[in-house]
This record gives C-alpha cells, structure tokens and sequence, in this order.
C-alpha cells in the first residue's frame, strides 16, 4: 500500500479513498493511517477540488472515524502545526471549543492568569470565529479586551515566561496557516469534520513538561482524546465534562475528568462533586446569558439568536469581578475548573487546590496578571 500511495498523484488518491469510504453505511470501507495523512496533507496543501475535499471529511464523519484515521488525518495536522519550545519547566495547553459558546457566558479564559499565578504558566488556542455554532471564544473576549491576538509564537512564549505574565492566547491562524485557510470550505460543510475533534489537540507551544487540557460533552470521546493527545506529544493530559463541550463542569452535577498524568501510563477517571467536595452551592449549571441578550424570530418556530459579541462583553465584566474576588457563579466556575486542573498537574488534594485559588481570587493577584499581559 505504500508504494501504491507514492506513485498516485494527489486526486488519485483522493478518488480511491472516496471510492471506498463513501459507499453508505453498509458498504463503506476504512482505510489505513498513511491514506487519512496523504489525504489530509493534500487537502491542507489546497492540492484535491473544495468538493473532493469536502466529500472526504464528510464521508469520514458519516461512516465514523477510526482510531488509524483519526491518527492519520493528526499527522498530517501536526507536520503542519509550527512549535516553539520555551524554557519553562511547565506549561498548560488550554483548548476549548473553536466554535466558542453561545448557551452560556464562558468563564474559562480567566483560569489562565490565575494558573500562572499559582505556578503554572498557561495559554489557550483557537480562532475568532468558526462554524458550526460561530459562539463566543477566547480571541473575541481579549480583543475586545484590548489584547494582541495576533502575536507570533515567539511572542507569546515570551509572555509564559515573563514573572509578571505567565500566561498568553495563541490564534490558529499563526502556528497553522494553513489549517486556519480552510476556514471558509469547513463553512460550506456545515456539519462538523474530523478536523474539529483533532484541531483542539494542536501542540505549537512546548515546555520541558507540557500538560493538555480540553473539554467533551459525549462518552466516547474521552479516550480518543487521550489516545490523540498521547499523539501530539503532550506529557500528561486531562478532558474534563464541561457544558458546551468546555473545559469548565456544570456546577450543578458531579464533575468526570479522564486523565494520564504519564503518556506511557494508562488513563484514569476522577469524578468532583462540587457541593459535597467544595461547597459550592449553585442553582445554575453555568453563568447564564441574561435574558435581554436573546433575540426571538418567529419563522415555523421560535428560533433563539445570541449575538456572541454581547456575550463576550458580558464575559469580561463579570471575569474581571471573579478575578477581583466578587462571589457568584463566574467565580465558581473558575475555580472549579481550575481546582480539577490544578489537581492533576500539581497531584495536591482537590480540597487543598480550591483553598489555595480562592486566596488567590480574593488577593487579586490573578487579576493583575491578566492586566499586565495586554
């Protein structure tokens, strides 16, 4: 098969890979992990039609990934991935959704600072604005933050570095370029590709020990994760049960966090109760949008729209309360999160982790650092 792949051009083996994996539930063929990466790399490369591509990444979607697929179409995303190793003992490697949030107002940027603070230093990746939900992301919220959210990577590793600093955002467009140009045929695709579970694992900042962090809503997705993290190269990694496939958990039910804390180990599973662990008490899951922010058009149905502009304001104000100390669901989901991450890359008690943030929550620390960086 090897040979076979060598001597096809780009839109041969594009053609024969399509033959096989989209003949339809019953029919459809997998195929081998050098197949997945040829034919990732030549979309990446803009060598195979918008169509040819598309039809690919949906079929593989429709027919279900395999593990060799999923591995194969990664390759090919981190051949192209950039990576800059700073001189950092550790250093976390923050992914949530790149299509953002548009349930509830996201309280997960603000881990950030107070990670550096409490000794880690931390950046988030992703991308202002990307389908299928085009929510609210982290590079809209420190835009409008004032933030340069075009910094090179060089630049943000000098951010993790800087004692006052410790923590930085990454955008997709600079340490993938060329996965950050398909942006526009992912749109036409509507639903989402293979890319989407695998763009998260992107591993462009490196440190002597790197840690990964993501968020999963579906049960099946916690080993996939794992087992493609352990492929990016990350020493330990944690995917955590959030609400809207975010890093951060429902506040209201018991927490599941899959984990390795070594690559060469086998994963594991802590589960976090946040009344009877930390008592925290919340009646919401999340920080709600408020009410005003819903915009109702009447077509067949009632259809909720939530401009996610608003919601990233509505982020700031109520993150920057949180890292001033002010109690309230924002803050809990900070900490909550940030409690299961500290847990696992400091191996404290999770009782212990939630003491030490909230002292750093109503010091104000954390809150300087995020000034400081923009």
């Amino acid at each position: 098969m090897t040979k076979d792949i060598k001597n096809l051009s780009s839109e041969e083996l594009m053609k024969s890979v399509i033959q096989r994996v989209a003949t339809g539930p019953e029919l459809s063929k997998n195929i081998s992990r050098e197949e997945a990466k040829a034919s990732m790399d030549s979309i990446l490369n803009r060598e195979v039609s918008d169509i040819r591509s598309a039809i690919f990444l949906i079929a593989l979607r429709m027919k279900r990934e395999t593990e060799d697929e999923n591995l194969g179409v990664q390759d090919a995303m981190n051949e192209n991935t950039s990576q800059i190793t700073c001189a950092l003992d550790n250093v976390i490697n923050v992914a949530d959704p790149y299509d953002g949030y548009t349930r509830n107002i996201p309280s997960s940027l603000y881990i950030l600072p107070l990670l550096a603070e409490l000794g880690f230093p931390a950046f988030s990746q992703g991308v202002e604005s990307v389908g299928p939900k085009y929510g609210c992301t982290h590079h809209k919220i420190l835009k409008l933050a004032g933030l340069d959210v075009l910094l090179s990577d060089k630049e943000v590793c000098d951010k993790l570095e800087n004692k006052k600093i410790g923590w930085g955002y990454i955008d997709q467009s600079i340490f993938a370029p060329k996965l950050y140009g398909l942006k526009d045929l992912r749109s036409e695709i509507i639903k989402r590709p293979v890319i989407t579970t695998i763009e998260v694992l992107a591993n462009p900042i490196k440190a002597k020990n790197t840690h990964f962090v993501t968020g999963y809503v579906h049960k099946p997705y916690p080993p996939i994760y794992l087992m493609l993290a352990r492929n990016a190269g990350f020493d330990s990694s944690i995917v955590i049960r959030g609400t809207e496939g975010g890093i951060v958990p429902s506040l209201r039910q018991k927490a599941n966090a899959h984990f390795y804390s070594n690559k060469d180990k086998n994963d594991e599973l802590i589960e976090i109760e946040p009344g009877k662990d930390l008592d925290i008490n919340q009646t919401v899951r999340a920080v709600k949008i408020p009410d005003e922010f819903e915009k109702k058009t009447k077509l067949d149905k009632i259809e909720i729209k939530v401009d996610a502009q608003e919601i990233a304001k509505e982020s700031l104000k109520l993150g920057m309360d949180a890292l001033s100390g002010t109690a309230g669901p924002m803050r809990d989901c900070i900490a909550l999160s940030t409690s299961i991450i500290l847990q696992h890359v400091s191996q404290q008690s999770i009782t212990d982790c939630f003491r030490e943030i909230n002292d750093v929550l109503d010091s104000g620390a954390a809150l300087k650092r995020f000034k400081e960086a923009l």
